[in-house]
């Protein structure tokens, strides 16, 4: 990292990991095509998972190159007067692969906990119903780098 002094610890850069509500999951196919897509995540362990559906660009991305990134970024607003913008962003990099079974309910339990918490019952039910449509994917985090301006 060029700017040393905007650094985040560790913990806080996970905290915003755990908080965030959005990212941007960037992957490459087997050429090294890049592609970028928004999406919501939750953060368990060193681990960000993310949902969809079992075809598509992510999904390819992921079972033909396994390095993928991951940054979100809260609190973006400008500072027209110092010709900056205040904000906090991770990124994240590592290995993505998909999950089956225990790991895989796991991930979309705390989906509903994050995004759904006050209808967990009724997520518990809608997974029992399209869990088997659904890919779940994990990011292991193996670098993560925080930066903060204020």
């Amino acid at each position: 990292m060029r700017r040393q002094d905007r650094k985040t610890e560790d913990d806080h850069a996970q905290e915003l990991l755990r908080n965030g509500t959005y990212g941007i999951l960037s992957t490459a196919d087997a050429q090294g095509n890049p592609y970028g897509v928004p999406l919501s995540y939750v953060y368990i362990g060193r681990n960000l998972y993310f949902h969809g559906a079992h075809e598509g660009r992510k999904v390819t991305n992921a079972r033909q190159n396994k390095q993928a990134s991951f940054c979100v970024v809260d609190g973006a607003e400008p500072l027209p007067e110092r010709f900056s913008m205040r904000y906090r962003s991770v990124i994240v990099s590592g290995e993505i692969t998909e999950v089956e079974g225990r790991e895989k309910r796991e991930a979309l339990q705390g989906f509903l906990r994050k995004y759904s918490s006050n209808y967990l019952e009724e997520g518990r039910r809608y997974l029992e119903k399209t869990e088997e449509q659904t890919i779940v994917l994990r990011l292991e985090v193996q670098e993560l780098s925080g930066k903060t301006r204020s």
